[in-house]
C-alpha cells in the first residue's frame, strides 16, 4: 500500500537533481510540498495536505552516495591529470567474424603518439582514432559494415584514484556535472583507473571546465 512517504521517495528517485538539492538544504520545503501536492494526490487517489508532504520530505532518508558526500569530495579533489586530445574521429562497425582480424591490421605499425580507443559490444564495435590514422582504419575495415561515423571530436581523459571502484556515486557526480552544464557526451571510454569522454569540438572547453570544477571541489 502506497503512503505519502513512499510517493515522495518515488518522485525524488526519478529526479536526482531535486533529491540532491533537498539533501543540501537549498530548497524550500513549503514550496516543494505545494508543487508535489497534486502528483502525490493523484498517486494516492485522494486529497493530501501539504503539511503531511512536508513532514515526509524532512524525514526522507537520502541514498548512501549523498550521505557520503564528504568522502566523495575528497576523492574528486584527488582526481589525477586531465588530458585533452583533439582532431579525432569515431567509427562504429557491426560485429562480424572478420572484425577482430581486421582490427589487428589497424594496430600494425600504428603511430604510438596517435590517439586510439577500441570497445566491443554485443552487436557493434567502436574505434576512435586521430584523423591522421583514419584512412588506415577505413582501408582495414573496407569490407566491414560501417553503422556510423563522427568527426570533429575531442577526448578529455581523467586519471582516477586507485580506490575509485570502491566509491559509490563517483560516476554519478561526473555525469551530473555534464548534465547540469547541458553538455552532451558523444561517447564514454573507461578502464579501471582512467575515464575518457568524447565530445564535439565546440563543447570541449565547456566540458574541460566542468571537470576542473569537480577537481577543485
Amino acid at each position: 500500500m502506497k503512503t505519502i512517504a513512499s510517493c515522495v521517495e518515488e518522485i525524488l528517485i526519478k529526479q536526482p537533481f531535486l533529491e540532491e538539492a533537498l539533501f543540501r538544504n537549498i530548497i524550500n520545503f513549503s514550496a516543494l510540498s505545494e508543487e508535489l501536492q497534486k502528483p502525490i494526490s493523484d498517486m494516492l487517489r485522494k486529497p493530501v495536505k501539504t503539511g503531511a508532504i512536508m513532514m515526509a520530505l524532512r524525514r526522507y532518508n537520502p541514498p548512501t552516495h549523498l550521505r557520503q558526500s564528504h568522502q566523495l569530495k575528497s576523492v574528486l579533489k584527488s582526481l589525477g591529470d586531465i588530458t585533452v586530445r583533439s582532431n579525432l574521429v569515431d567509427y562504429t562497425f557491426q560485429n562480424s567474424n572478420t572484425l577482430i582480424e581486421n582490427h589487428a591490421k589497424v594496430l600494425e605499425n600504428f603511430n604510438p603518439r596517435a590517439f586510439y580507443g577500441f570497445s566491443r559490444g554485443i552487436y557493434e564495435s567502436n574505434i576512435v582514432v586521430s584523423t591522421s590514422e583514419q584512412q588506415k582504419v577505413l582501408d582495414c575495415f573496407k569490407d566491414e559494415n560501417m553503422i556510423g561515423s563522427q568527426d570533429n571530436l575531442s577526448a578529455i581523459s581523467i586519471r582516477l584514484p586507485e580506490n575509485n571502484s570502491k566509491i559509490s556515486g563517483l560516476y554519478y557526480q561526473i555525469f551530473k556535472r555534464f548534465a547540469w552544464e547541458g553538455i552532451s557526451l558523444y561517447e564514454v571510454i573507461s578502464t579501471t583507473n582512467e575515464f575518457t569522454v568524447l565530445v564535439e569540438n565546440h563543447l570541449v572547453d565547456q566540458a574541460f571546465s566542468a571537470i576542473k570544477s569537480l577537481n577543485n571541489g
